[in-house]
């Protein structure tokens, strides 16, 4: 199987900071037909989200039953579907306890990706990380993807370094996906 891994806040949905709020998550401009022409090539999509909200003790975990269901529903609502959700509660700085800590599961780090990866049989090389600043990308390079990503103003450090750098970079999701599908014909030709 091949993936398509998502960040969720300014990639594919609306970026509202801490927004877990259902009636207030909406897919960013052209998702649908982003998504429908990568599953077309038989991508399959997973949503890769730090969540440090929790962390910081703005909402509670069971915010993200909700969230993840909202997704699900956009999602579906455009004849596709979500194989996967998952989300880092943690931050090193955090005020509530049990979720202020280093991890492997935050992005940079690699660990929900290959949690995925070993959740479903997901082959990292014929996968992408798609997302809107370089944590994002060097997760997805940590992990074996390749990456591509969302050059729409939300980075704003641009600390590079060998694992930051994206495979591609796209002004919004669908040009990320004609990108992704030409690197696919190139690939098959």
């Amino acid at each position: 199987m091949k993936a398509i891994f998502l960040d969720k806040d300014g990639t594919l949905v609306d970026d509202l900071p801490y927004n877990v709020e259902p009636r207030r998550i909406r897919l960013v401009s052209g998702a649908g037909a982003a998504l429908r022409l990568l599953a077309r090539l038989d991508y399959r999509f997973f949503v890769i989200t730090n969540q440090s909200g929790i962390a910081h003790g703005c909402f509670g975990e069971d915010a993200m039953g909700p969230v993840a269901d909202r997704l699900s529903d956009l999602l579906f609502r455009e004849n596709l579907t979500m194989d996967g959700f998952y989300y880092c509660p943690h931050h090193p700085l955090g005020t509530v306890g049990a979720y202020a800590m280093v991890c492997a599961c935050r992005k940079p780090s690699p660990g929900m990706l290959i949690k995925a990866s070993h959740d479903h049989g997901i082959d990292l090389r014929a996968s992408w990380m798609v997302g809107d600043i370089l944590h994002d990308v060097e997760a997805g390079n940590r992990a074996g993807c390749r990456t591509l990503l969302i050059d729409n103003g939300n980075e704003t450090e641009w600390r590079l370094g060998p694992r930051r750098v994206p495979t591609r970079m796209a002004p919004d999701l669908y040009a990320a996906a004609v990108l992704i599908a030409s690197h696919e014909e190139d690939r098959q030709a």
